[in-house]
């Protein structure tokens, strides 16, 4: 079946569906053949380039962001039947396919709700339809338009006269630009938005009828396995096909330079041929001591970035009664997504067509493209979730895989990873180091502020040129981005606080220019990127949770020295009435005990509590949170609990409160589970943390704390995201928890039960 993108937008809601990455048909009916035009940019100043209308009064609409299990698909229908004035089963949502939606990017940074709530895009769409459908009745009825209503599709005249969104233009184009002034619908008229809508995909996620990307099947398609280096940077001396041509259903061994892959009609016998290809593999450099890596980071050649400098930091310090330092240190961690990453490639010639989970369809295809040799528009990717992500796992890379695989078989191809090759070489979460030193006067209050970090990088999101920048472009022969030592770079104007590496009480001054949120005029803010020896990229909050753990402790040691009550002694050098508001909300909800940590009169023995506050503005203004951990320490084991967490969360005009209050709860138990537990492990060669037994993370089982959600609902000012903005405090509210209840600071992530026994051994 080839259908053009014209017939595609005229076609009715079925076959639309039938083509939808989150649709709830069989994924066979799904994988079609290509397009017959593959537009590369599908033009987002026409209205018609974001939705279409049927007869039957069908919405489809076309979203160039996509669901990954942050609940995207729900809020985003909402959104389109909130401004369209139509009822939310009325609305198919198409996602993230090159040939029909339109390109939003890459799906990350919390920009979903930013992108298609406030700057137009979707929302506005779907405005500007109402307003024309609205025009045409009155035209059509000689009314003024102004005297004209909709509600659920159907247009209403000051007459009495009634028609439907399909009786007006269905199945016709509107052929009209995108309006930027149709009036948008304020949250005191909404009737779909501001609801707890319940995830419209729950019923088959719980039921197990729910597609995933691991579920495409296309006709004739054969399966793939790759052969990784058996140590990090391994080269290809040789492989011998020999080994695998006796296995049954063995297709084919495919090797472009450093990339090794094989080919057989069933997974498993990929997976065989994969076993025992025989390879012979160059050694790669070795890699850094894990036991010195910190040590080593800030020893390296880097990239850095002076961020903002009041040029007194040093003298104020100096002249300051007193001074406070510390050191931070924030491991590699894993995505550790629980299904592995799946793609299936069919690539005929020099046409393509990817099923993947990439939360960057555009990026994906033009990287596609690159690695093949065919013109961009010649390829076509369609996003199928997958096992989720929040950020940069292994779902470009096994997407590269089928299409090289695919491309020289000439068959469609669908690779699986293993666990081992997902773990060990997946883009993980950058391992940092954060230096802090404050001067202080004589009642304890911050006079200037010094940070200093260093954050390790290879690679990231392969972006629309950067093949090289996940596994599979390397071994292909691409190169990865990595930090430039020449390139460093001074403040040229005002801040935006993207990665959270300015402390939110610093002014952030800039050449005379503000843009931090606090008090505190002498500063200074120095960032190094170092080379990573692993691939890094994006994990939920990149680089804003290892800077914020950093900023918080910090800012509570600060307190503690000045015998202050943590809470009380951050708002006063918090100038940012939204971040002050939340950190007072999280107080008030969780009942916090006005007083200095840590607590008074801690026992030697036993298990002891504590409480510890922790606050963020996410990127200096998407989305503020703060957050109250409860903790119980067991001084004889070190084992650390999370009992209770308060946490108070601002993200403007909320669209699905049940959504989320969802994102906040599972955004405190990953930040939980990567505060307590999660580190990536290697040795001399190669990584050792490749499967559930050397990678901890939050298991079934684990004693859940209680997590209480206060949210403020602003709904006069723009919508924020949500979704890594409440995981950002958790590693820092924790520890400020543990110091409050044993007097231990611990400035290590994990905080593992070793730690805590070796900082209650030292602490006598």
């Amino acid at each position: 079946m080839r259908v053009s993108r014209r017939h595609f937008l005229k076609s009715s809601g079925a076959l639309v569906v039938s083509f939808s990455a989150t649709s709830l048909t069989s994924v066979g009916a799904m994988a079609q053949g290509p397009f017959d035009t593959h537009p590369s940019h599908i033009d987002p100043t026409k209205l018609d380039s974001w939705l279409a209308i049927g007869a039957d009064g069908t919405v489809t609409a076309y979203t160039g962001k996509c669901d990954l299990g942050q609940g995207m698909f729900t809020v985003q229908t909402q959104l389109v039947a909130e401004e369209l004035c139509v009822p939310i089963e009325r609305v198919k949502l198409v996602e993230c396919d090159t040939s029909v939606a339109p390109d939003q990017g890459t799906t990350s940074g919390s920009q979903s709700t930013p992108t298609n709530f406030n700057s137009g895009n979707l929302a506005q769409a779907a405005a500007t339809a109402r307003e024309a459908l609205i025009n045409l009745a009155a035209r059509k009825w000689g009314e003024q338009a102004e005297q004209l209503v909709a509600v659920d599709g159907v247009i209403t005249g000051k007459s009495g006269r009634r028609i439907a969104y399909g009786e007006l233009i269905g199945k016709k184009s509107f052929n009209i630009p995108l309006s930027t002034t149709a009036k948008r619908r304020s949250p005191q008229q909404w009737v779909v938005l501001g609801k707890p809508v319940p995830s419209l995909d729950r019923i088959a996620l719980m039921t197990g009828q729910f597609e995933f990307v691991h579920n495409v099947r296309v006709p004739g398609m054969l399966h793939g396995r790759v052969v990784r280096p058996p140590e990090v940077g391994a080269t290809v001396t040789s492989v011998m096909e020999s080994s695998v041509k006796q296995i049954p259903g063995f297709v084919k061994v495919v090797v472009l330079k450093d990339f090794v892959g094989v080919v057989a009609e069933k997974q498993m016998q990929a997976a065989q041929a994969a076993r025992q290809l025989k390879v012979e593999w160059n050694p790669g450099p070795g890699l850094p001591a894990q036991a010195s890596y910190y040590d080593n980071l800030r020893e390296q050649p880097s990239q850095s970035t002076l961020i903002v400098d009041s040029k007194d930091v040093a003298q104020q310090i100096i002249k300051a009664k007193t001074s406070v330092g510390a050191t931070y240190r924030y491991p590699y961690q894993l995505h550790g997504s629980v299904g592995a990453s799946c793609a299936v490639a069919d690539v005929k010639g020099d046409r393509a067509t990817v099923w993947s989970a990439t939360q960057s369809v555009y990026p994906t295809r033009n990287v596609v493209a690159k690695l093949l040799g065919i013109p961009q528009d010649n390829v076509r990717v369609i996003y199928v979730r997958g096992s989720g992500c929040y950020g940069l796992n292994g779902a470009d890379a096994v997407s590269f895989d089928a299409a090289l695989l695919s491309h020289a078989v000439g068959r469609p191809v669908r690779v699986q990873l293993s666990r081992q090759d997902e773990m060990a070489w997946e883009n993980f979460g950058a391992a940092c180091v954060v230096e802090q030193r404050a001067g202080t006067d004589e009642k304890g209050g911050i006079v200037a502020w010094h940070c200093e970090s260093w954050i390790t990088s290879r690679g990231g999101r392969p972006g629309y040129d950067q093949p090289g920048n996940v596994i599979t472009g390397v071994l292909a022969g691409y190169a990865p981005e990595l930090p430039n030592p020449e390139a460093a770079k001074e403040p040229t104007g005002k801040l935006r606080n993207r990665n959270n590496v300015v402390p939110s009480y610093v002014a952030g001054c800039v050449g005379g220019l503000c843009g931090g949120g606090g008090n505190i005029r002498s500063e200074r803010v120095i960032s190094h990127t170092v080379a990573s020896p692993f691939f890094t990229g994006p994990l939920r909050s990149p680089a804003r949770i290892q800077n914020t753990f950093a900023h918080e402790c910090f800012m509570d040691e600060i307190s503690a020295q000045a015998k202050a009550d943590p809470v009380a002694f951050r708002l006063q050098y918090l100038s940012d009435g939204r971040i002050a508001d939340v950190v007072k909300a999280a107080a008030k909800a969780g009942k916090w005990e006005s007083r200095p940590s840590p607590k008074p009169d801690i026992p030697r023995t036993g298990i002891v509590s504590g409480r510890g506050i922790a606050c963020v503005a996410y990127e200096g203004d998407n989305g503020y949170a703060a957050l109250v951990a409860e903790v119980e320490v067991d001084l004889g084991t070190g084992r650390i609990h999370p009992r209770r967490f308060t946490v108070a969360v601002d993200c403007g005009p909320i669209s699905n409160p049940d959504g989320l209050r969802n994102q906040t709860e599972g955004g405190i138990l990953q930040g939980t589970s990567r505060a307590l537990l999660e580190v990536v492990t290697w040795d001399d060669k190669r990584i050792t943390s490749t499967d559930w037994e050397t990678y901890n993370s939050l298991y079934l089982g684990f004693d859940l704390p209680m997590v209480e959600v206060t949210f403020i609902d602003r709904q006069d000012v723009p919508a924020t995201g949500a979704g890594e903005t409440a995981i950002t405090v958790v590693p820092a509210a924790i520890g400020n928890a543990i110091f409050d209840a044993t007097g231990c600071r611990l400035r290590e992530v994990p905080f593992t039960a070793e730690r805590m026994m070796a900082a209650l051994r030292a602490r006598g």
